[in-house]
């Protein structure tokens, strides 16, 4: 049952693996609001004709307004994880330092390029010796986030040697001041940016690149002329542009990461880092409690490296929340 340490999400692999766990499931294992962006109506042009340039700027200007971007620095794609993997075939740095623990598709995609991989508790300060430099900006799984004026810094000297500095933001519609969209142009600079997490959408496959024009239009050539579905684009359109449900989402957000807070603690886990979407918990026996929590039916995310951690998302209701208390203190 090794695809659980790839990625979380594989939910039907756990109720093959647990057959007599409780259902339903509770999946905690994504790090995905849990809570949607609620008005997905979709009109039937979109779904039977081609998407249109028109409905991809619409989506594109709605995004840019969003997250404070310049529209023209922003290509769309259907999802932040096929950029991770086009990226060797648009660059082709040797040397690639990248932030450890982060999101392991970044050293998984450059090592099957050739790279030589360098994992690095700083990877910032390898701007001067790497050819390129991977953060992911706040960290996934442990929350880390980094000073805009460092990576500005390291981006600086990474152009200066025609190198590249990309910056994974899934998470940065949770801590917008953290983010530097806004350079995004700047020579030697590559920003990521995700639409499903923040917004409960992932199944919509949906995000954007800010790079230099040059590397713009290669990665839109090398999309093609439809590179996002017309359901995606007009679903994306409008929710980037709702920024009272965007403000109120993050508030609510806040709310629900303390009472997972309060059943962390109380159950004696040490929390070690995060976001507003998911904590990282840190106890000796994590392989056994992932297990413990899979017999109770709730899938939480685990790691190879090392055993002693656990990611945990947000409970999606009330009912969630006391049968993950409850599978956490079984004696009580």
């Amino acid at each position: 049952m090794s695809i659980d340490f790839i990625h979380g999400g594989a939910i039907d692999v756990m109720r093959a693996a647990y057959p007599d766990a409780p259902t339903p499931w509770i999946d905690l294992s994504t790090g995905i609001n849990p809570w949607p962006y609620p008005n997905l109506s979709v009109s039937p042009s979109a779904q039977t004709d081609l998407p249109t340039r028109a409905a991809l700027e619409a989506c594109q200007g709605a995004m840019a307004a969003a997250i404070g971007a310049d529209p023209d620095a922003l290509v769309l794609a259907p999802g932040s994880e096929i950029l991770i993997r086009l990226l060797p075939t648009l660059i082709a740095p040797r040397r690639v330092a990248i932030l450890q623990p982060t999101y392991g598709d970044h050293a998984e995609t450059w090592t099957r390029a050739g790279a030589e991989v360098i994992r690095s508790r700083d990877p910032l300060s390898c701007a001067d010796s790497a050819d390129a430099v991977v953060i992911t900006n706040p960290n996934n799984p442990d929350g880390r986030l980094f000073n805009v004026d460092a990576i500005r810094e390291a981006r600086r000297t990474l152009a200066a040697r025609g190198g590249w500095l990309i910056v994974d933001e899934a998470y940065s519609d949770l801590v917008q001041r953290h983010s530097v969209v806004r350079h995004g142009g700047e020579d030697g600079l590559i920003v990521l940016r995700s639409f499903g997490k923040f917004f409960g959408l992932a199944g919509m496959r949906l995000g954007g690149l800010l790079a230099p024009v040059a590397f713009r239009n290669t990665l839109s050539h090398r999309l093609g002329a439809w590179p996002v579905s017309g359901a995606a684009l007009e679903i994306g359109a409008r929710a980037f542009a709702d920024t009272t449900w965007q403000q109120n989402t993050r508030e609510d957000l806040k709310i629900a990461a303390r009472r997972l807070d309060d059943i962390l603690i109380s159950s004696k886990l040490n929390i070690v880092g995060g976001t507003n979407l998911f904590r990282l918990i840190e106890t000796p026996d994590a392989h056994k409690l992932f297990e413990r929590l899979a017999e109770a039916g709730i899938y939480v995310r685990r790691f190879r490296w090392p055993e002693t951690h656990l990611r945990v998302g947000l409970p999606p209701h009330p009912d969630a929340e006391a049968r993950l208390r409850a599978a956490l203190n079984p004696s009580i």
